[in-house]
């Protein structure tokens, strides 16, 4: 049977250095758009392409799903809270 051994290094001769794959260049770092409509207390979805070319506009899908709430019947209703 074969045993794998982990070596450990002399924790004297470890560098703190992180490789440099693993060096981030934060000159080339953009600003997160999507944070300031985030940061108001509202629940995110994000549509399919073709739901999305559908429905453009946050109104749209809010009138749809309310339209859709509104034939659900109220036990479906209070079991989703």
């Amino acid at each position: 049977m074969k045993t794998n051994s982990l070596k450990l290094s002399d924790p004297d001769t470890v560098s703190d250095e992180l490789l440099p794959e693993y060096r981030f260049d934060y000159s080339k770092a953009r600003p997160n758009r999507f944070a300031p409509r985030a940061s108001s207390p509202q629940n995110m979805v994000v549509l399919d392409p073709d739901v999305a070319a559908v429905f453009t506009t946050q109104e749209a899908v809010n009138a749809v799903l309310r339209a859709l709430i509104q034939t659900m019947p109220q036990a479906t209703l209070r079991e989703a809270s």
